[in-house]
């Protein structure tokens, strides 16, 4: 068994950034109210330098980053784009398993015969997605899905 573990980077934050430019020089994080009860769905990396993360407390984001951009999350916007990601990867390896909007699991062992095949088909698959959507990701290759996950966040 050969799978790959794909992780779209930093989804949300990279989605606003294709639809605004100027967001990517600026930290950015998507998310709830930053005056009121709201979490951090994720930020971008400019953000992620002033140690801001997902589930941190938008307050305290705000805090750490008084010039951080806030916006709201825009779930049907990150579904069209995911949509267009998991067309993308099929197009290069057919049984994909979503466990979530931005990631899931590929099956390398039908389009791989080994790990070093397995590799180039992961290149070939974050060539894809960048080409079709301009967003980037990371994957992980490994014989198994756990492994693959711990690979994939390196």
């Amino acid at each position: 068994m050969i799978v790959a573990h794909l992780d779209l980077d930093a989804f949300f934050a990279a989605v606003e950034e294709l639809e605004d430019p100027e967001l990517r020089r600026q930290p950015l994080i998507v998310g709830g109210d930053p005056h009121g009860r709201g979490v951090v769905a994720t930020a971008n990396y400019v953000a992620r330098r002033f140690g801001i993360h997902s589930a941190m407390s938008a307050a305290e984001a705000l805090r750490r980053c008084p010039h951080a951009v806030f916006v709201r999350p825009r779930h049907h916007l990150y579904r069209e784009y995911s949509k267009t990601v998991w067309e993308t990867v099929r197009g290069v390896v057919p049984t994909v398993e979503r466990t979530g909007i931005d990631e899931g699991y590929l099956d390398m062992s039908e389009v791989a015969d080994g790990f070093l095949r397995a590799r180039a088909v992961a290149e070939a698959v974050q060539a894809a997605v960048r080409a079709a959507t301009e967003l980037t990701c990371s994957l992980g290759v490994a014989g198994s899905k756990v492994v693959a996950k711990i690979a994939s966040d390196r």
